[in-house]
């Protein structure tokens, strides 16, 4: 019997009623995911039972997958694992092997099959992205050492996680196949789906993308249409829609656009996401979820503690001082809604029992809710335990007193908004001047052509505060807006505040009218370029003036 007289309706309570639930969750400085599924179990068939459109949460919580996993690809950024070198492979290859090997023993403990136990243990391994880069851009510490180290072995899981899901859909569709030959099946029609997208990106993505840049609206809708199209495919090819995805945003991740498209996803991905952990949270038993609640407390301490000690194990063998590899450690300390995924993908093949997608849930509704505090009081809690941790440090740290010493070349000083005359002339001049300077625009062919000078340009919105954020902010010295228009500029400063920019702001103003609205706002510098360069004229004429006035006095 439904509950709601059209589905309109059905879904307007179940957005309400998630809406109120995260504010509180919020309010308790816990991640939207641990609300979201809270309001699935309550609407669920155990306690209220409130779903009743099932094909339309499901075929909006696919659409969510489908997202996520684009936006993963998109942002996939191999120059962190590269710049963070042995670590970020070593702790991320080295953390997914150790906890799969002892999360397996444990659940082979507790009486599972080895595919149930398999499974269980690999979705320990990973660590949510999603909530990680919240927690610590509000912390203002992914510029930070551990912050850049944790991104950068939480890369090397996604990597992990999309190699995952195609074994697994391998598996699935062996049938009476052998091995041998479901592999090789697997590996042809993968070296086929890669030339296909190689060649889409060598030949069709690049003009496609600058001519679509010219309205946003057009990329955004191009951008979901790519995901969903390759993620069709990939399901057509055997693989899964997941991993049809995520090949669709590293597809478009070497661009100059993926920035700007990504932030604008970042919005629609979240908000389709909350189907999928609604639909998560409805299909849940809780008597199932009591009957497991000792083996969800024994995974959930181990994910809490084990996965930190190995961190601060690895990272200490490297040279990495024990607090270092402790707050990197903690980043760790939950599974992610990978983790989710992976088990809704296990139930979807036949591989696992409603049981152990609870069990699944379970340990990830405890580790995230305990991590998240964790993570928020992660200074205050080294201090405490400072002096135990001192095992997991040599004594000379070698590793991290090399990174401390070398800064990291590219790492912008300054972010520079607006490529047109003038704004390339300041580019220039800075770039002449030995300073490290990207340029951002909205001009797709000023975007297109890049700069002969050699500083990067990318795609994007000085009014996009979304955008924004995605710029490595924590290490820049100047933004600087070369944008004429005061409201553009208003914006961007608002924005920079948001997100507590601790360095300078320089902006253009077009008149000297507007010079103390921009100050008020909190531009340090305001450039008034016709003003300036008349400035500057008529100091370049005096001082010609006073050059040559002694020479008209000898003769």
């Amino acid at each position: 019997m439904t509950v709601f007289p059209d589905v309109f309706t059905e879904m307007a309570v179940l957005l309400l009623l998630a809406a109120a639930v995260g504010a509180l969750g919020v309010r308790l400085r816990q991640p939207l995911i641990v609300a979201f599924i809270a309001v699935g179990i309550l609407v669920g068939p155990s306690v209220l039972g409130w779903v009743s459109a099932n094909d339309q949460v499901d075929l909006l919580a696919k659409f969510g997958i489908t997202l996520l996993l684009f936006v993963v690809g998109l942002k996939l950024d191999l120059h962190i694992i590269r710049t963070m070198g042995p670590v970020a492979l070593a702790t991320g290859l080295g953390q997914v092997i150790f906890t799969s090997v002892v999360g397996y023993l444990i659940g082979y403990a507790f009486g599972m099959t080895p595919v149930t136990a398999l499974y269980v243990a690999v979705a320990l391994t990973f660590s949510s992205t999603i909530i990680i880069v919240k927690l610590l851009s509000d912390k203002r510490e992914v510029d930070a050492l551990h912050g850049r180290i944790a991104l950068g072995f939480l890369i090397v899981q996604d990597l992990v996680v999309v190699l995952v899901m195609i074994g697994l859909n391998a598996l699935g569709a062996t049938g009476d196949v052998s091995w041998t030959q479901a592999a090789f099946a697997v590996l042809v029609k993968g070296v086929g789906f890669l030339l296909l997208v190689g060649l889409a990106m060598r030949y069709l993505l690049p003009r496609l993308l600058h001519m679509l840049s010219r309205s946003h609206e057009l990329l955004v809708l191009f951008g979901i249409a790519w995901g969903l199209a390759l993620a069709a495919l990939g399901v057509m090819l055997g693989f899964s829609k997941e991993v049809g995805a995520f090949v669709a945003g590293v597809s478009l991740a070497s661009t100059p656009y993926r920035d700007a498209l990504g932030a604008r996803l970042t919005s629609v991905r979240d908000f389709l996401l909350l189907f999928f952990f609604l639909d998560l949270g409805a299909q849940l038993d809780l008597g199932l979820l009591g009957a497991q609640l000792v083996e969800s407390l024994v995974f959930s301490l181990f994910v809490l503690i084990g996965n930190p000690l190995i961190v601060m194990v690895i990272m200490g063998v490297l040279g990495y001082r024990s607090r270092t590899g402790f707050l990197a450690g903690l980043t760790v300390a939950q599974i992610s809604e990978f983790s989710l995924v992976l088990g809704a993908l296990g139930l979807s093949l036949g591989h696992i029992s409603a049981e152990t997608m609870g069990l699944i849930t379970l340990v990830g509704l405890i580790t995230i809710s305990v991590s998240t505090y964790m993570i928020i009081y992660s200074h205050p809690l080294y201090e405490r335990l400072a002096p135990w941790l001192r095992i997991f440090e040599r004594r000379q740290p070698h590793r991290e007193a090399m990174q401390d010493a070398v800064p990291d070349d590219a790492v912008p000083q300054v972010i520079l908004f607006g490529l047109g005359r003038y704004g390339s002339g300041i580019a220039r001049s800075l770039r002449e001047g030995g300073w490290r300077v990207l340029t951002v625009d909205f001009n797709p062919d000023l975007v297109r052509a890049g700069d002969p000078m050699g500083y990067p340009v990318i795609f994007g919105d000085a009014e996009d505060p979304e955008f924004i954020a995605t710029l490595p902010l924590g290490r820049v010295q100047w933004v600087v807006s070369t944008a004429r228009e005061r409201h553009v500029n208003l914006s961007l400063i608002h924005a920079l505040k948001g997100l507590d920019y601790g360095g300078r702001i320089a902006i253009t103003a077009q008149s000297p009218d507007e010079v103390a609205r921009l100050e008020q706002a909190g531009a340090d510098v305001v450039l008034v370029p016709f003003a300036d360069a008349a400035h500057e004229a008529a100091n370049r004429i005096m001082r010609q003036d006073f050059v040559k006035q002694p020479l008209l006095q000898d003769q």
